[in-house]
């Protein structure tokens, strides 16, 4: 079966160089939105003047390598966050790479809700923050560098320890949850 997909973006009225984009944000975001990222739950110590909860979390799919030497991971948070001071006044966090059977989860810390960590098994590590249950990797993370990006703010964190388990990844594509398969024959690229 094959799909078709018209583009609504026609690049009519673009003007490059003027600052004026020829598209909306719906478009844009539909066009992102075709990429498909791996989805983590970025994690961190509360700070001590917030009573109602120990930790902060949230579902990102912003995750990216950036370096290996030295080694550099990156991902970004809204500047609306409600748990933006928090990430910002950490100097310690951690990565949690979901597996695809941790759908439930990745729902549950996109959401509000009261308490994220609420019946979700994890232990602690080097960055006192969770590294939660059934995940296939997990990195812990020292504060690098932060920078503002638009609406968002891009966190830098070097990678003091790092942990992985067999399993599927989850993915999301353009608002859809789905689950890595291996393509040519089950061999990896470097085969």
């Amino acid at each position: 079966m094959r799909l078709r997909y018209i583009a609504t973006m026609t690049g009519k009225g673009r003007h490059a160089g003027t600052g004026t984009t020829a598209f909306s944000e719906r478009q844009l975001r539909d066009a992102l939105a075709q990429f498909a990222t791996g989805v983590t739950i970025v994690c961190a110590r509360a700070p001590d003047n917030r009573p109602d909860n120990r930790y902060v979390g949230f579902t990102a799919n912003s995750f990216s390598s950036a370096s290996l030497d030295p080694p550099l991971i990156l991902w970004t948070l809204s500047q609306r966050s409600t748990s933006l001071a928090a990430f910002e006044a950490s100097e310690r966090y951690a990565v949690n790479v979901l597996s695809a059977a941790q759908v439930d989860l990745a729902r549950r810390f996109s959401r509000p809700h009261a308490d994220r960590f609420a019946n979700v098994p994890f232990r602690l590590g080097w960055s006192d923050a969770p590294l939660i249950d059934g995940c296939i990797a997990w990195f812990e993370c020292r504060h690098h560098a932060r920078y503002r990006a638009g609406d968002h703010i891009v966190f830098i964190g070097e990678v003091t320890t790092v942990e992985r388990a067999p399993g599927q990844g989850l993915v999301f594509q353009h608002g859809h949850f789905s689950a890595t398969m291996p393509l040519c024959g089950g061999k990896s690229v470097s085969d």
